[in-house]
């Protein structure tokens, strides 16, 4: 829990404190190279957590996802990208550390984490599901919860900066309701 909820915004905080404040520049020469790599980033992390079984992995593969989109915000050089990508670094902070803690609690219970084994938990766990089925909304940036505001200022500061790697991160948002369902 600790890695989801700082350690993976270390690198976020190292963009905006030392890239973009001390190097503005360099950071807009190599912006496009940076804005390639976080959406293949973005791209493959969600394909790669389509393809998992494990629900730990699934919330980390997906955790790397949502920082690319961090990374997209961050480079698009515009307010709204840049202030979308803190706060979706906070949101996904709470939403992610809290997936990790239900992932957790599920394994106490069953010593395993295969997603196979979990089917008719809601039976069994309906008050447990329920606040784990919140926080998956949440992960994949449902309507009204913290992860959708960051995420919709992300893409509105990528949309003003470059409408193809916009075109390609949004494909993020299709993948996010598949992995997460």
């Amino acid at each position: 829990m600790l890695l989801a909820s700082l350690l993976l915004k270390l690198g976020g905080y190292g963009f905006i404190r030392f890239s973009i404040s001390l190097f503005p520049a360099g950071s807009a020469y190599f912006s496009p190279l940076v804005l390639t790599m976080a959406v293949l980033g973005v791209v493959y992390g969600s394909l790669s957590t389509i393809r998992q079984v494990d629900m730990k992995r699934v919330v980390a593969y997906s955790s790397v996802a949502h920082m690319n989109l961090v990374v997209l915000g961050l480079f698009s050089n515009t307010t709204f990208g840049i202030s979308g990508a803190v706060y979706l670094m906070v949101a996904h902070g709470v939403v992610s550390t809290a997936l990790f803690f239900c992932v957790g609690v599920l394994y106490d219970r069953y010593h395993t984490r295969l997603l196979r084994y979990y089917g008719g938990l809601v039976t069994v766990m309906p008050l447990f599901c329920s606040i784990f089925f919140i926080f998956t909304l949440a992960n994949m940036s449902f309507p009204g919860t913290s992860n959708f505001i960051g995420e919709f200022f992300v893409f509105l500061g990528i949309f003003s900066t470059n409408t193809v790697v916009f075109v390609l991160s949004a494909t993020s948002i299709v993948f996010s309701a598949i992995y997460s369902v």
